[in-house]
C-alpha cells in the first residue's frame, strides 16, 4: 500500500510530512503536489482576472506552475527522506478543478492506503472563504485521513 501526503510548501504541510514520518509506519510514500496553469486558477476566482493576465508557458512548453509543483513536491520527499522515510516518490499532478478533487483521484489511482495532509486550523468566516482543502478531502475520499494541526505557537 502507499501512503499519500499533499504538500503545497507552507509550513502546515511542512510539519504534516513530519508528524507522518515520525508516527506512521515505513511503506510507499508519494508527495504530491497539485498544481494548474494561472488562467485555470482565474477560472476558478473570476474577480482576479480584472487584471492583465501574463502567459505563464515556459520555452520548453512547460508551465512555469508546473516547474515550480516539480519543485515543491522534490522539497516535500526530501523532508520525508530526512524525517526517516525511505521509499518516497515526489509527484506534481495538474489540477482540473479544485485541489482537493485531485488529490482524491490520486489517492483513489494509488489505492492509498492513508492521505496525509496539513491544516491551516482555519475557522469561522475565514474557512468558508477560503475553503479547506483537508476538510474537502474528508468529506469525499472513502479512505482513512491524517489531518494534522498546525504546530502550537510557543510562547
Amino acid at each position: 500500500m502507499t501512503v499519500l501526503i499533499a504538500f503545497d510548501g507552507s509550513d502546515d504541510a511542512r510539519t504534516a510530512i513530519e508528524y507522518a514520518a515520525r508516527h506512521v509506519r515505513p511503506e510507499p510514500t508519494v508527495i504530491l503536489t497539485v498544481w494548474e496553469p494561472l488562467l485555470m486558477q482565474i477560472a476558478w476566482a473570476p474577480l482576479a482576472a480584472a487584471a492583465p493576465v501574463p502567459s505563464t508557458e515556459v520555452e520548453d512548453g512547460q508551465y512555469a506552475e508546473e516547474k515550480q509543483a516539480e519543485k515543491l513536491a522534490r522539497q516535500g520527499a526530501e523532508i520525508a527522506a530526512a524525517g526517516g522515510l525511505t521509499d518516497v516518490t515526489p509527484r506534481a499532478e495538474r489540477g482540473t478543478g479544485p485541489i482537493w478533487a485531485t488529490i482524491v483521484d490520486v489517492a483513489d489511482e494509488l489505492d492509498a492506503s492513508l492521505i496525509v495532509t496539513g491544516s491551516r486550523g482555519l475557522a469561522g468566516a475565514r474557512s468558508v472563504l477560503l475553503g479547506s482543502v483537508s476538510t474537502r478531502v474528508l468529506h469525499h475520499v472513502h479512505r482513512p485521513t491524517l489531518v494534522v494541526p498546525p504546530k502550537k505557537d510557543e510562547d
